[in-house]
């Protein structure tokens, strides 16, 4: 059986937003899945809405989830690039710069992403 939510019944999370998790922006998730749980941590969750709830939130993390993995495996393939072409830049430098322009060269051109 195909897991498919009722048209035209707005977000689960109580907010404006589309039904298909996959739409939302990453902050825009995670905003409708903190009303989520604030819902759950005061106590007052309509229970003819409970179970909706609970399976918009696991929509959700699922779904955070698997964005925050894809984008860690793509930064994993994109560091590697970004420090060959440093360690490019350092062999042109020592093969052609003058000692001096090197250090600042190598400080000015480091990406700073860890």
């Amino acid at each position: 059986m195909a897991a498919t939510k009722p048209s035209g019944t707005g977000s689960a999370g109580g907010g404006d937003g589309p039904d298909d998790v996959s739409e939302l922006s990453y902050s825009d998730a995670g905003a409708q899945l903190d009303a989520i749980i604030e819902e759950f941590e005061t106590g007052v969750v309509d229970v003819d809405r409970l179970v909706e709830q609970l399976e918009r939130a696991t929509d959700i993390v699922d779904e955070l989830d698997r964005r925050l993995r894809r984008t860690r495996m793509r930064v994993e393939e994109l560091v590697p690039r970004l420090e060959s072409i440093g360690s490019t830049e350092e062999r042109v430098d020592a093969d052609g710069g003058s000692d001096g322009d090197s250090a600042g060269l190598e400080d000015s051109s480091s990406p700073g992403l860890f």
